[in-house]
């Protein structure tokens, strides 16, 4: 039984820390590297195994070693790996530099991961036979990524894109989604316009919501997160915590709030849930090293009530 499929990219993270993005030209000592299983579909299918769900992974690796390395991570997290499929190129690789303030710069190679297909798609069906949700981002060929929401709103499966890396999506695309997850740089490239405070990221979510997802969850970083569905546009505010390295931090939210979608809790319960999970990945170094479970939530003091964001 599944609860939740991912259908995404499944990347080795390399991991740089500096104290700060190196000029043109120069060469900067570095702190430390290290590598570890990431990938934004990895990340979250992680993310919401460690809150509790069921969860089958479909993706591309390479047969390689670090194929090997992202199967073996994912099964460790009880995730279901029948369906990671290998292609013939090598795994998808991010080059990931983190500064000093926490910030984090990244590169992606696809390798694998461009090799999504209707393939994919066939497996995928085994899973949204059982799944109430299936969640989608756009580190794998947007083609595939259409198949697939086609596919499961076909099945009434609740579909959810996190539209990351940031890129304008099909018109088809829009009516398929029952959630939209983004935050202020995904939203001003599909709004377009920029996203400067609470009151414009309320504007955003609710263009965003007009086009066809009932609801739309705009994150800010410690801004906190903007919501939108029929009721209006709520703000729930950021946990004050000390950020390490915010990689990951938005795929951890994303995990949280679907695995409490999938157990049948409300909208605003799994953003504050998110929020939580989110706040203690920022706490820590590396992409689903830093992913909390569901039992550490519990040290982090609860989220404050939502407030309604008039928009003007």
């Amino acid at each position: 039984m599944t609860d939740i499929a991912v259908f995404g990219s499944l990347n080795m993270d390399l991991v740089v820390r500096v104290p700060r993005v190196p000029d043109a030209g120069e060469t900067l000592q570095a702190h430390s590297f290290m590598t570890n299983p990431g990938g934004k579909g990895a990340n979250q299918a992680v993310a919401c195994a460690r809150q509790g769900a069921r969860v089958a992974m479909v993706g591309r690796v390479g047969e390689d070693a670090f194929g090997l390395a992202l199967r073996t991570s994912l099964e460790a997290d009880a995730i279901e790996t029948r369906h990671v499929a290998t292609a013939p190129d090598s795994t998808g690789v991010a080059l990931i530099m983190v500064d000093d303030s926490a910030q984090n710069r990244i590169s992606l190679i696809p390798g694998a991961n461009a090799f999504a297909s209707d393939e994919d798609i066939a497996r995928l069906q085994d899973d949204l036979r059982s799944a109430r949700l299936l969640l989608l981002q756009l580190e794998v060929p947007m083609d595939a990524v259409l198949d697939a929401a086609t596919l499961a709103h076909s099945k009434g499966c609740t579909v959810v894109l996190n539209p990351a890396p940031a890129q304008p999506l099909p018109d088809a695309m829009w009516g398929l989604l029952d959630m939209l997850v983004l935050n202020e740089t995904e939203a001003a490239l599909l709004c377009g316009f920029a996203i400067d405070d609470i009151t414009s990221a309320a504007r955003a979510a609710e263009a965003l919501h007009r086009r066809g997802p009932p609801r739309v969850i705009l994150t800010m970083g410690s801004e906190g997160v903007v919501a939108c569905d029929a009721t209006g546009c709520r703000h729930f505010a950021a946990l004050k915590v000390n950020a390490v390295d915010t990689t990951a931090a938005g795929d951890t939210f994303i995990g949280a709030l679907c695995a409490a979608l999938a157990r049948g809790e409300s909208m605003d319960v799994g953003i504050a849930l998110g929020i939580q999970a989110a706040a203690l990945c920022v706490t820590r170094a590396g992409a689903q090293a830093s992913i909390p479970r569901r039992a550490e939530l519990l040290s982090l003091a609860p989220v404050d009530r939502p407030t309604t964001v008039a928009i003007r």
